[in-house]
């Protein structure tokens, strides 16, 4: 039975990933993370955003954050 993978909360997005929401938050204003609207909800599917912190997509961010801030 092919199983499908099950759509994520910017809640249980944010804890598999172990930051905050603000994080997922600051993430979807920049457009970086992989994410689809849902209504007003946001939807994930973790799959696609191990494979985004896998290629860098996470860190090119805190460089651009400390930039800013720093």
């Amino acid at each position: 039975m092919n199983e499908t993978e099950r759509w994520l909360s910017v809640e249980e997005i944010a804890a598999h990933l172990g930051v905050s929401k603000e994080t997922v938050y600051r993430w979807l204003e920049r457009e970086k993370i992989p994410a689809h609207r849902v209504g007003r909800l946001w939807k994930f599917k973790a799959s696609e955003v191990d494979k985004w912190i896998c290629v860098g997509g996470a860190a090119s961010l805190d460089g651009q954050q400390e930039q800013q801030h720093g």
